[in-house]
């Protein structure tokens, strides 16, 4: 299997180098140049198989340069049950007759990414090797809460590499700031910028496309890589529990095999909802993939209209993972709807970035709503939507999977679609207990780590381990700089 980039279709590399590199010199993401397949026999025959062994097939059907022994070290590795709390990390859960939860934060941060952030920098440090890269590898990050502390956690002490992380100020949830904040670990950092997300994303880009200072720091014996979903190897491990959803439900008798399903992902930097489409293109029967939005509901315009227009006001809501007006992600959706018109593609970038919006043809966009359907709910139905199932199943849900389950609602009223669909749960509602605890009627101006006994009480779940923790954790980083400073934040990381 090689790679290209977006922007250019006539880059040839391997997955080592794609995952090595994060980003291309050019700007673009990496893509695969075709898809590979997964069979029916393939799925049956993994019907019973555990997810580690899942992730073996599917992860060597793209990472083809990886000896089978050193993928499955990756796989081992990154899924221990003793991370996970148990032999399937990614459980469906049957609510009701036919509402179906994914739960993709049992890992160590209590969030999807650490289903990607888990395995990549055993990837990373195989790619590193098998590229004949000598050089500290700077791993820089720009989160909208959950990425940060997946990343910090996954790289930690990890030898032949240094991380940064960069989060917006005041714009993640206090449990996601103290998990940053008080990470350990001899090669990390932590710096808030005075900014929004985007304006942290746009910093990390920027500073990847410094030729001039990525050549001064090669001088110093480092390279840059990325662990943000822009990276291969972060998206190509969000591919597998898709298939393991699907074949859960199978094996469970709650589908036939063959049968399609729908899937509700809350969606921000777009890079969830598109290992989803990866998995579609691959053979897994999906019918529709509905994109949930938050009140910055670009994505739900851009998907109605064919319009992205980043040119509005920006909201710090309740779901602060979503809170992203330039999703990233998007860019490789385009590449296969555009047909792998890498100048096309190119060129609706120029445009973003120049004008804040771009518009795609009335065949791209049918070609975009034959695959995705679109919504959003503000901050008040995402409380409601809390409320309602928790009064009505007894089971409680965070604020982004709230997003979702509203987002599916709206679609089956108008939709009249009652195909079976799986809700994308990705984050431990105790990461944002203070809005669940509101939303279940427990109003209460405790932003710290009392607030999580007091969730434990009224839910009767137990808080994970790592965030019980918290209350004693020793804060490391509390710096806050302009936005216009990562650079020299930076600098100043690596001496």
């Amino acid at each position: 299997m090689k790679f290209c980039s977006t922007r250019n279709s006539k880059i040839d590399i391997s997955s080592a180098e794609a995952i090595k590199n994060g980003l291309s010199a050019d700007g673009g993401l990496y893509v695969p140049k075709a898809f590979p397949t997964v069979t029916n026999d393939e799925m049956m025959n993994m019907l019973n198989m555990s997810y580690i062994d899942r992730a073996k097939n599917i992860l060597q059907k793209y990472l083809t340069d990886f000896s089978a022994e050193e993928l499955g070290m990756c796989v081992t590795e990154a899924y221990k049950a003793e991370k996970f709390g148990g032999e399937n990390p990614v459980p469906t859960v049957k609510i009701g007759n036919d509402f179906y939860v994914c739960e993709l934060w049992h890992g160590p941060t209590c969030a999807f990414k650490d289903m990607a952030l888990q395995i990549l920098p055993h990837l990373l440090k195989v790619s590193v090797e098998k590229t004949g890269e000598k050089r500290t590898v700077v791993i820089l990050v720009a989160t909208s809460g959950d990425t940060g502390k997946a990343a910090l956690e996954g790289f930690k002490n990890v030898d032949g590499t240094k991380i940064i992380v960069f989060y917006p100020d005041g714009g993640v949830s206090d449990i996601q700031r103290l998990q940053m904040v008080t990470q350990e670990g001899n090669n990390v950092s932590v710096a808030a910028i005075d900014g929004n997300f985007d304006n942290a994303q746009s910093g990390v880009k920027e500073i990847f496309g410094d030729k001039e200072y990525a050549k001064e720091l090669a001088e110093k014996g480092y390279v840059f890589s990325s662990a943000n979903s822009i990276n291969w190897g972060r998206l190509v491990p969000q591919i597998v529990y898709y298939f393991s959803s699907y074949l859960d439900m199978v094996a469970s008798g709650d589908i036939t095999l063959g049968e399609k399903v729908n899937f509700t992902v809350p969606t921000g930097n777009f890079g969830n909802i598109l290992a989803a489409y990866y998995a579609k293109q691959m053979g897994l029967p999906v019918a529709k993939l509905i994109c949930a939005s938050n009140k910055n509901n670009i994505l739900t315009d851009f998907i109605e209209s064919g319009v992205y227009d980043r040119n509005r006001e920006f909201y710090l809501t309740e779901s602060p993972s979503m809170d992203i007006l330039i999703s990233s992600n998007l860019e490789r959706l385009l590449y296969e709807l555009l047909d792998k018109d890498d100048n096309a593609v190119s060129e609706l970038m120029s445009e973003l970035k120049e004008c804040g919006r771009y518009e795609i043809s009335d065949e791209v966009h049918t070609k975009l709503c034959k695959n995705f359907w679109g919504g959003s709910i503000d901050d008040s139905k995402t409380k409601e939507i809390i409320k309602k199932y928790f009064d009505k199943y007894g089971y409680t849900m965070d604020t982004h999977t709230a997003v979702a389950v509203g987002v599916y609602e709206e679609y089956k009223r108008d939709t009249g679609d009652t195909t079976k669909t799986v809700i994308m749960s990705t984050a431990s509602p105790f990461k944002f207990g203070s809005c669940v605890l509101e939303s279940l009627g427990n109003k209460t101006d405790i932003t710290d780590c009392r607030l999580l006994d007091m969730l434990e009480d009224k839910t009767s779940m137990n808080m994970p381990a790592s965030l019980k923790q918290l209350a004693t954790a020793k804060i490391r980083f509390t710096d806050v700089f302009d936005k216009d400073k990562m650079k020299e934040v930076v600098s100043s990381f690596l001496n």
